[in-house]
């Protein structure tokens, strides 16, 4: 058997790696073995490394933080639980870019946590109890409901015989018009198999074996 080669499919596969590999030191953007080593092991360290930023981000804030908090002697645990206490939301992010570039705003935000452990009774907010309302009238509402349908699908099996007699006798008088209205050369347009039906209708007996011709002479002539 002949060797078959890769052809396109091949080359647009390196290529597509070699483009994910632009950059790379040496080999590692040319030749196409290195390049798939390199590729692979940078996309596996990429998706490692998405999920460790988030906590080596939270590490260097909260770092930042103590740091700022120490000087005003306070430790980083008695500063978030004051500020807590004093329903003050703000995330570790925004808290340790005010400690780098506004410290007097910090300084503040420490003083009021102090305030906030020393005086946790003045930051108590009250808490409001929804009541709950009784189901009783919708209950009520809901039988008045049934009564009516009930009351309706009444009155409408009642009128419901009426149309079937309108109907009935709506189709007896077209099963006259069709069999007055027939004629001979009618008849004649007609199927055997069909013809057949009609002499079944109107209770004529047809031999067997007869043929169209005399079919429809009997259909005309009764």
């Amino acid at each position: 058997m002949p060797r078959v080669k890769g052809g396109y499919v091949t080359r647009r596969r390196r290529k597509r790696t070699l483009k994910l590999a632009k950059g790379y030191f040496g080999s590692k953007h040319i030749l196409y073995k290195t390049a798939h080593e390199q590729v692979m092991k940078s996309l596996s360290y990429a998706y490692r490394d998405r999920k460790q930023t988030k906590r080596n981000f939270r590490k260097l804030w909260i770092t930042r933080i103590n740091a700022a908090c120490r000087m005003q002697q306070v430790s980083y645990s008695k500063f978030m639980h004051g500020l807590k206490i004093a329903n003050i939301d703000v995330n570790r992010k925004v808290l340790a870019d005010l400690a780098v570039n506004d410290l007097n705003g910090f300084n503040k935000l420490i003083e009021v946590a102090k305030d906030a452990l020393v005086n946790p009774n003045k930051y108590q907010t009250e808490t409001v109890v929804a009541v709950k309302e009784p189901k009783k009238e919708v209950k009520e509402v809901k039988e008045v409901k049934k009564v009516k349908e009930v009351k309706e699908v009444k009155e409408v099996k009642e009128e419901a015989p009426k149309k079937e007699e309108k109907v009935v006798e709506v189709k007896e008088t077209k099963k006259e018009e069709t069999k007055t209205s027939e004629t001979a050369e009618e008849l004649a347009k007609l199927t055997v198999a069909k013809l057949k039906e009609i002499a079944k209708e109107r209770g004529i007996a047809i031999p067997s074996g007869s043929r169209k011709a005399a079919i429809v002479e009997l259909l005309s002539s009764k």
